[in-house]
């Protein structure tokens, strides 16, 4: 069997793309849009439609196989690639980089991605096959790379007969996950109605919150304090008895423009006791306290707070999010010890098998590894992630795509559980119970 083509098509992600400083500096809300002109280059418009480019990948045998290709939320910033424009890149995709795989076998899934490493930003080979460039920049496009490398994923399964979640853990060298992995739901600005949805489903680990400006936090952060304590009443009064959540708020960068460096002063730790004071039994988690320009300086801030909250016995764990981009930045935030939790950010680190060598990277450390992704990615992305969080056992996943919670829970967890159920139907010992031979 062989790769016999690559088609995309322009498309349409499950969210939008914003400009994330205009929104930390102000800008006014218009309804869902956002007034004012957008600081970001890149940007038409702070708020603006996102786009996805959609690969088929057909082999010798008729099958199309599908990937997506998608950015995150907040394209641009925190040393993030630019805004993903679809007809842009799809000249690119149907021309060089499919013809660097027609004709492969689909079956050598680390041998193709590898391939799909070494293109530059035209499409051609830019380091000889299987080297890496050194320089992120003379990539494609982390969106291109991470939605071909998801439809090559899903053509070894098929050629395979096994599940992507098999593919990669051969590739990895890892032992899948037996059961769910946590999935870790958002509200975007619907904080309160969508944070109950969450509640009265169960869900392990929310509801992000979305806590992205000085309004929302208010002057002292006082707006971030009173929602948790909100939350966890909320928690007592719709969860069930045996319900063990872990609250997890994304705060952009905020704890830091209100309170200032050094990020271990007595008022920023007074502000984290306060925080872990309205959460009480429940375990807490900050996503990106701060936000301070370059990945070096923003490790020191993260390892500065993370020391100081450990030797004020104040029990919150901080989550690096910006200028934690690539593979190169998840080994420097763990090897620093910088964080409690790194969110791998699908879309940013490219080819899907990277964010499965993130996660492996914090095995045996102090740090834990969140598989999270964007709101601006798809349901075909959001499925194949869910085969990344089994393959590697992450800490927790993110249901994706949109905002609206439902939608991205039910894909992430049906998809894990899906799978797990075939991979049990396939195992040796089911089959021979059942008088059958397990697919290869």
């Amino acid at each position: 069997m062989q790769i016999e083509s690559i088609r995309a098509i322009a498309g349409l992600s499950g969210f939008y793309t914003d400009d994330q400083q205009a929104i930390k500096d102000g800008a006014r809300a218009d309804g869902f849009a956002y007034a004012g002109d957008p600081m970001t280059a890149g940007f038409d418009a702070i708020r603006q439609a996102g786009e996805a480019l959609l690969v088929d990948l057909r082999l010798s045998d008729g099958t199309v196989v599908r990937g997506d290709c998608a950015a995150v939320q907040y394209s641009g910033a925190g040393g993030r690639d630019p805004v993903f424009r679809a007809d842009r890149y799809k000249p690119l995709l149907e021309g060089p980089v499919a013809d660097a795989f027609e004709g492969r076998d689909p079956r050598a899934f680390g041998e193709n991605v590898a391939r799909l490493e070494s293109l530059g930003p035209d499409g051609k080979p830019l380091a000889p096959e299987g080297k890496l460039s050194e320089s992120t920049e003379e990539q494609l496009h982390t969106a291109i790379r991470y939605g071909v490398s998801q439809a090559l994923l899903a053509a070894a399964a098929r050629a395979r007969r096994t599940t992507m979640t098999d593919v990669l853990a051969e590739t990895l060298g890892t032992q899948p996950a037996t059961e769910p992995v946590p999935v870790f739901g958002q509200s975007g600005d619907d904080r309160r109605t969508n944070a109950e949805k969450m509640l009265l489903k169960g869900v392990p680990v929310l509801p992000h919150g979305l806590f992205n400006s000085h309004s929302k936090m208010g002057p002292n952060g006082e707006k971030l304090v009173a929602y948790l304590e909100w939350l966890r009443e909320r928690s007592n009064e719709l969860a069930s008895a045996d319900y063990e959540p872990r609250f997890h708020i994304d705060v952009y960068g905020m704890i830091g423009e209100l309170f200032g460096a050094p990020f271990d002063n007595d008022e920023v730790l007074e502000y984290f006791e306060r925080l872990a004071a309205a959460t009480g039994q429940i375990p807490l988690q900050i996503e990106g306290p701060m936000d301070v320009g370059t990945r070096e300086c923003q490790i020191h801030a993260m390892a500065e707070l993370r020391d100081g909250l450990a030797s004020a016995g104040i029990d919150v764990d901080i989550v690096a999010d910006e200028w934690c981009n690539t593979l190169e930045d998840v080994r420097a935030f763990v090897d620093a010890g910088a964080a409690d939790v790194v969110q791998i950010k699908t879309p940013d680190l490219g080819s899907v098998h990277h964010s499965g060598e993130a996660v492996r990277y914090c095995e045996g450390t102090d740090t834990r590894a969140y598989l999270g992704g964007t709101c601006n990615e798809t349901d075909r992305s959001a499925r194949v992630c869910a085969h990344v969080a089994l393959a590697t056992d992450a800490a927790q996943v993110l249901a994706k795509p949109g905002m609206g919670f439902d939608e991205g829970y039910m894909i992430v967890e049906n998809e894990m559980r899906r799978t797990l159920a075939r991979r049990a139907a396939n195992s040796p010992e089911t089959a021979q119970h059942n008088g059958v031979v397990a697919n290869d």
